[in-house]
């Protein structure tokens, strides 16, 4: 059998080498994304990486999408993109009902493969709030209760809270029936319990979970259980102002002052107990309203409050 010669052995080895690797090549990094939980009415931004892996230049000669809920960011076309150059790609998902949705962003370009689709997913969630954010319950006695309320609003799209959590066995959560759903603009009011088993500080919080866009949305639960028998003081007022967000409580040595403040956070309730006194000793009590805005009231009228001797 007569051999080929050098030169047609290396002529016919280079003709199998694939045309792909010297043509342009337009790769994404990602390929898709999901852009999670949006709220309904806002908006969620992400850039794809687009390079050209090839040794020639390409250009991106078109841009299309699928899916009304995405939207184009900011990219001119045509573009040229030299070999090993990148370019970002700004998409966004701009959610206007409550659901999940998908989509696709489509490239037409001049590189080897020139159509490039990159797949895109995301949820319209609504809003869900709790007010307060914390639940102070204050002094209460070892084998009693306290209660607060806190109130759940929902915006942007029905709120329905499937389930909560605790973290402390001393906090519960009453009157919510769960599953439970709360129309758009609406509120809904519940009650939080602090039983305390023990003497001494207590901290908890609880998680509602939902089909909001924050889930679980969590109020921190704060309390000190006082043991039976002690002397305290218990002090309660009216309640103020509907923007009122909660009270500080100060105490006296003196009728007329100097006092000092003894709650440690704002205090969400109308009444309090001051589990700290001394026995035959007399204090004089005022108390304060504070809003939103964190703005503080003058000082109210005075309470005083003679602990007898034991």
């Amino acid at each position: 059998m007569r051999a080929f010669p050098l030169t047609a052995v290396a002529l016919f080895l280079f003709s199998l080498a694939p045309a792909g690797i010297w043509s342009e090549q337009l790769q994404c990094n990602p390929c898709s994304h999901r852009f999670g939980r949006v709220e309904v009415g806002s908006s969620k931004s992400f850039s794809i990486q687009l390079t050209n892996t090839g040794t020639k230049s390409l250009s991106i000669l078109s841009k299309s999408k699928q899916g009304s809920e995405f939207k184009f960011g900011h990219f001119p076309t045509p573009i040229t993109l030299g070999p090993g150059k990148t370019v970002l790609f700004p998409i966004v998902f701009k959610p206007t009902v409550i659901g999940h949705v998908t989509g696709s962003f489509t490239l037409v370009s001049t590189a080897l493969d020139t159509s490039l689709s990159m797949p895109v997913a995301g949820t319209g969630s609504p809003l869900l709030t709790v007010t307060p954010s914390t639940l102070n319950f204050g002094n209460v006695t070892v084998g009693k209760s306290a209660t607060l309320a806190a109130t759940f609003s929902a915006s942007n799209g029905n709120v329905t809270i499937s389930s909560d959590q605790l973290t402390s066995a001393e906090f519960s959560v009453v009157g919510l029936n769960l599953p439970v759903t709360i129309p758009s603009g609406q509120k809904l009011q519940a009650k939080l319990r602090f039983t305390p088993n023990q003497s001494g500080t207590a901290s908890g919080k609880v998680g509602y979970f939902s089909n909001a866009v924050v889930t679980p949305v969590v109020e921190q639960l704060t309390g000190a259980g006082v043991a039976p028998g002690a002397h305290r003081a218990d002090l309660s007022w009216q309640e103020g102002d509907p923007a009122v967000v909660g009270y500080n409580i100060y105490r006296g040595a003196a009728h007329g002052g100097p006092y000092h403040r003894i709650n440690t956070a704002l205090d969400a309730s109308t009444n309090y107990t001051d589990a700290t006194v001394a026995a035959g000793t007399t204090y004089y009590y005022v108390t304060t309203a504070v809003n939103g805005a964190g703005n503080e009231s003058l000082h109210s009228n005075e309470a005083k409050a003679v602990i007898p001797s034991p």
